[in-house]
């Protein structure tokens, strides 16, 4: 499928025509990207007049599998129906198969979180006897003991370490910086990681600050993320549908539960408002209902 060659021409539509700003185009070029690279996988042999309705629907089952919230899946579903209808613009295709794609609801849902057992038996679960179980526990620990995104983590450099001062630097939404303490189990296992298996492997060219490396030295993509943790949470028996994400918000919602003050918890996660972050007091009050439906002597 020639998708450099549509790529330029969309591009140049949306800067000419459209006059969208550089932001938005990248953003639609990314979800571009990201269903050229789905083809690839799954339909290689695909032309752009044969794609259909349902293969668009597969490609939403495959961004949601990957972890991507509903939020993002509308939003990489919106740059798809603008690449189709530019597509029936320039008459490569007659009808838009995106025309019926329907966006995920964006209804006010809970998300999904482990309890702290479930943690502990993730932990458990981890094979240390080889070098990737050292990585991944050091990937876990992180993802639930900072509670970064998959982003921050996978493009977390060894010069944002300062594990001195228990302080690590990370770049979240925007390229906004922020400082994250690190706690001690979580340090502990990243000097693991990165003293006694990271230099057993020859970083690539551009990876050298990278802290996270495949078994090649290169960085690590979100998907690679996505298949290890859901394959560890099967391990330890969790039956939950999980995504990277579940370890932030689970991060969030036990840092809650504890007392720790909502603001604080808003700095840590890095959002703008606080009202993003206040999903998780309505974990704590369902916490709160399970509890009076359980132990008050009414209910029994």
């Amino acid at each position: 499928m020639q998708s450099v060659i549509y790529q330029k021409s969309f591009k140049s539509y949306l800067q000419l025509e459209r006059g969208l700003s550089e932001n938005t185009i990248a953003a639609y070029l990314h979800d571009t990207d990201l269903f050229f690279n789905f083809l690839e996988i799954r339909q290689p042999e695909l032309t752009i007049t044969q794609i259909s309705l349902d293969h668009l629907r597969d490609f939403v089952q495959y961004i949601n599998e990957i972890g991507l919230g509903s939020y993002s899946q509308s939003r990489v579903i919106s740059g798809i129906k603008a690449f189709f209808n530019f597509l029936v613009l320039e008459k490569e295709i007659e009808i838009s198969p995106a025309a019926l794609l329907e966006s995920p609801k964006l209804g006010f849902k809970l998300p999904v979180v482990f309890t702290e057992d479930e943690m502990e038996e993730l932990f458990k679960s981890i094979d240390l006897s080889q070098p990737e179980g050292e990585r991944n526990k050091a990937i876990i620990e992180m993802l639930y003991g900072c509670g970064l995104r998959v982003s921050e983590l996978i493009n977390l450099k060894l010069s944002y370490l300062h594990l001195n001062e228990d302080i690590i630097r990370v770049t979240g939404k925007g390229d906004k910086q922020r400082l994250i303490p690190i706690g001690k189990p979580a340090k502990k296992q990243l000097l693991t990681y990165i003293t006694q298996i990271r230099p057993h492997i020859g970083p690539l060219k551009g990876a050298e600050d990278v802290v996270f490396l495949n078994r090649r030295g290169g960085k690590l993509s979100r998907q690679m993320i996505f298949i290890m943790v859901r394959k560890q949470a099967e391990l330890a028996g969790i039956r939950k549908t999980i995504s990277p994400h579940t370890f932030r918000h689970s991060f969030a919602t036990h840092l809650v539960q504890h007392g720790a003050d909502l603001r604080a918890v808003q700095e840590l996660l890095g959002h703008v408002s606080i009202t993003t972050t206040e999903i998780y007091t309505h974990l704590n009050v369902n916490d709160l209902k399970s509890s009076i439906l359980k132990f008050h002597p009414r209910n029994q």
